[in-house]
């Protein structure tokens, strides 16, 4: 199947813009929407790229994207929300009514393909609302047997625009001791390039239909050891102090009302409970075209290096991977 024009639900974010990126490589036709289109102004000038502005979580909007597209990839996810159970509204909204949406519009316009970003430890049994919310889009889009679904499950992603090590960088900025909860969860961060190429390999590729896939890096880490190595990377290493399970809640939930958003939440905390890592004997899947997953150490040392004009040097060395 040659899907001619794709439509990238969530295009314009941390994960999307890679994907966009690599399908216009491709020669794809691309079709973005976003609320703001001046937020997304780094994919206008891509071949083959079209923005509109439109609110995806408007029925009729929604729909008009989805007719005029033969093949959808959502990457749109949220990382808090308001409280409630099984999970709050927020999560509700993006991570199930959406995915249901999409595809009751993908059912009325005939579109059959979908690929579907979730998260790694997605179950409705899951200790967070996080992860029982992106399970439940899961089993919406799997009830949907019409469907030519394939879900990637990926750990934390890491990049040059990421949440989560750029977080630790920018804290060391300002604190001279970092104290964190949860320091021995476990990560296996993945390269959003890679999970970028493995959505794109899969999109016209048969055997990757109604399948799910794990998306994890070549090495496991602990927070502490995550922490200490985005702070080493900028250029301000510091000192991590453990805090005991009582005191990651009470902190989170202070950072919760951090100005412009929340910086972690006890939801965050609840999901970190469980191992972000793959089985011991994963491998990524041949049919997804990745022989070689990105160390952390390879590429993160030259995004973090650019939050500190101090670390320049650093940054020509881990540009000439010395």
């Amino acid at each position: 199947m040659n899907f001619q024009r794709i439509l990238v639900i969530g295009g314009s974010g941390f994960i999307g813009r890679h994907i966009v990126a690599k399908l216009a490589a491709r020669g794809h036709s691309v079709l973005v929407p976003t609320r703001r289109r001046e937020r997304a102004k780094h994919l206008i000038m891509l071949p083959g790229v079209e923005v509109i502005e439109a609110n995806i979580f408007e029925r009729t909007s929604l729909l008009s994207l989805i007719a005029q597209c033969d093949a959808v990839i959502n990457c749109v996810g949220i990382l808090h929300s308001r409280r409630g159970e099984p999970y709050g509204p927020d999560f509700a909204k993006v991570h199930v009514d959406l995915p249901r949406q999409i595809a009751s519009g993908m059912k009325t316009h005939g579109v059959k393909r979908l690929l579907h970003l979730s998260a790694l430890g997605a179950s409705s049994e899951a200790p967070s609302m996080y992860l029982r919310s992106k399970a439940d889009g899961e089993a919406v889009l799997k009830a949907e047997h019409d469907l030519d679904l394939t879900i990637f499950r990926p750990s934390v992603v890491f990049g040059p625009e990421d949440s989560f090590m750029n977080l630790f960088a920018r804290l060391a900025r300002y604190l001279p001791i970092l104290v964190l909860g949860n320091t021995e969860a476990r990560f296996q961060p993945v390269y959003v390039e890679d999970v970028a190429l493995a959505c794109v390999n899969a999109l016209e590729n048969r055997a990757t239909y109604k399948k799910f896939y794990k998306l994890c890096g070549p090495k496991v880490y602990t927070l502490r050891e995550l922490v200490q190595f985005a702070c080493s990377a900028s250029g301000r290493p510091r000192v991590i102090i453990g805090l005991p399970t009582v005191l990651a809640r009470l902190q989170a939930w202070l950072l919760e009302f951090a100005p412009g958003g929340p910086l972690m939440s006890r939801d965050n905390i609840d999901s970190m409970k469980l191992p972000n890592i793959a089985p011991a004997d994963w491998k990524m899947a041949p049919e997804l075209g990745i022989k070689r997953l990105t160390p952390l150490e390879q590429e993160a040392p030259v995004y973090l290096a650019l939050l500190n004009p101090r670390s320049q040097y650093n940054r020509f060395r881990a540009r000439a991977r010395r």
